[in-house]
């Protein structure tokens, strides 16, 4: 059963804007220490990080408003095949434990200017 669905789209250089006024301050507050590392290993870091802001702002949408929640709670990861993947953890895990969610589908794609995604939650 479909639990929720969400979407987002985020523009590149917002997210670089970010971190260059920000700096580190920023990228640790929104990123795992995983996806920093992800990331700054690609040619162009901040469309990597935007494509994963706005997946993380996906399932935020999916979620509603029901959950006081930290972007840190939400990690995007990558499968053995490649495959993009949500994890979560503390309040966020709490919330898919207590709603029966057993699966975050994900779907992210970008171009030169933006990220985006799609997140349907799949529930018992």
């Amino acid at each position: 059963m479909i639990s929720g669905i969400g979407i987002d789209i985020v523009k590149t250089d917002r997210i670089r804007e970010a971190a260059q006024k920000w700096g580190d301050k920023f990228l640790r507050r929104v990123f795992t220490d995983n996806e920093i590392a992800y990331s700054f290993r690609n040619k162009n870091p901040f469309l990597s990080l935007s494509v994963r802001f706005a997946a993380k702002e996906a399932l935020i949408k999916a979620v509603g408003a029901e959950v006081p929640l930290a972007f840190l709670d939400i990690e995007i990861v990558n499968s053995d095949k490649g495959k993009p993947c949500i994890k979560v953890s503390g309040g966020m895990e709490a919330f898919f434990e207590k709603r029966s969610i057993r699966h975050a589908h994900l779907s992210m794609s970008h171009e030169h200017e933006f990220g985006v995604a799609c997140v349907v939650l799949e529930a018992e």
